[in-house]
């Protein structure tokens, strides 16, 4: 009898298995694949996930950006130098999931990869988890199994908004020029942008559309970008995935179990930031599983609380932003991203040194008047 099984290795379980075994707590993570495993993601990450850890993630980090550079249709570009304490973290997520599950063994947290999660059965006073390997019980369940994982529906939580969205994404091998700098292309999709990350020997290149409407060729799109930077992205395998932006106040626990990472729709609904609001999340399930291990009744309610306050608010104020610049790409780009300051705010935004509620208000009034 585990305190706590958490489906699924991403940096939500993985993060959740770190600071539930360093506080002394039996912790079980299943993972449906073999680790490491490759995840698409553009692997941007946030240096202020930091503060949440007492170890270096310097193994984990393929490289760093201190310059952002925005383009419109591969011209009009606006370029600046972050002036952030530390760059941006460019991370490959077969290495970086795995080295923070690593962080969590060394705690103590048990791992059982490999382990597909085939259904889950209350017991009354535990969680009964079936697997292709067996079954295993904890007291307390956290769902951390992404966006197309069964288990917030195995949970009931079948009402949650989902904001779900596509993305195509390949990593490109090649000799990296320029590795500091991360590019974004708002011209080319409707929508939504392009991105290309440096990584230390090649690119993440994706494609992303936030707001849906009409159909769009995806890969003749990416190939277009790709062929900006002499990339042949057809010669590398593509992976489209989907993506589970926030979309309002939810709740996320029910009996003895909450739900973390994607499996919350925590991601950033601008940006499409998801791996510190999975960290978060991830941090914030393991202090309130921790609690309710220890008799705190309240502690998973409050949970969802947390998450709906810390994050959610400010993913309002990013809801907010991305109505209008997606909507209006063209008028935003030339009102907002032109703006000297406007790469300098992306980049902090990014850092996790200012929140929306910072920033969004006086952005939307310079252009509600564009908008009349």
């Amino acid at each position: 009898m585990y305190d706590c099984i958490i489906v699924g290795a991403g940096p939500a379980g993985g993060t959740a298995a770190y600071h539930l075994a360093k506080r002394g707590n039996s912790v079980l993570v299943l993972e449906k694949e073999s680790l490491p495993r490759y995840k698409p993601c553009g692997g941007g990450v946030s240096p202020m996930i930091a503060q949440w850890f007492d170890f270096d993630f310097s193994p984990a980090i393929s490289s760093k950006a201190n310059t952002i550079r925005c383009t419109w249709n591969m011209g009009d570009p606006v370029e600046a130098e972050l002036k952030t304490p530390e760059p941006v973290w460019m991370v490959r997520r077969d290495i970086f999931d795995h080295f923070l599950v690593k962080q969590a063994e060394k705690q103590g947290a048990e791992l059982r990869d490999n382990t597909k999660a085939t259904g889950i059965e209350f017991k009354g006073d535990h969680w009964q988890v079936n697997t292709v390997n067996g079954s295993f019980s904890g007291r307390y369940l956290i769902a951390a199994d992404g966006t197309s994982g069964p288990m917030a529906k195995w949970l009931g939580f079948k009402e949650r908004k989902r904001c779900l969205v596509g993305a195509l994404e390949t990593e490109a091998a090649a000799k990296v020029e320029n590795a500091n700098i991360a590019h974004f292309e708002f011209g080319m999709v409707k929508n939504g942008y392009l991105w290309n990350f440096p990584k230390a020997d090649g690119y993440s290149i994706g494609i992303g559309s936030f707001l849906g409407g009409k159909s769009q060729n995806f890969k003749k799109i990416l190939q277009e970008y790709g062929d900006k930077f002499g990339l042949d992205v057809q010669t590398y395998k593509q992976y489209g995935y989907g993506i589970s932006l926030w979309n309002g106040t939810q709740k996320l626990h029910t009996e003895r179990a909450v739900l973390a990472g994607e499996a919350a729709c925590v991601v950033d609904p601008f940006t499409a930031e998801g791996i510190r609001p999975s960290i978060f999340s991830g941090l914030k399930a393991a202090e309130a599983i921790h609690k309710a291990v220890t008799g705190d009744i309240n502690a998973l309610e409050e949970y969802s609380n947390i998450i709906n306050e810390q994050w959610g608010t400010d993913m309002a104020w990013a809801q907010k932003l991305a109505n209008v610049f997606y909507h209006f790409p063209g008028i935003g780009y030339k009102v907002g991203v032109k703006r000297p300051s406007a790469p300098q705010v992306m980049g902090k935004i990014l850092c996790g040194e200012l929140r929306y509620s910072d920033v969004v208000g006086r952005a939307l009034k310079r252009l509600n008047p564009v908008f009349g």
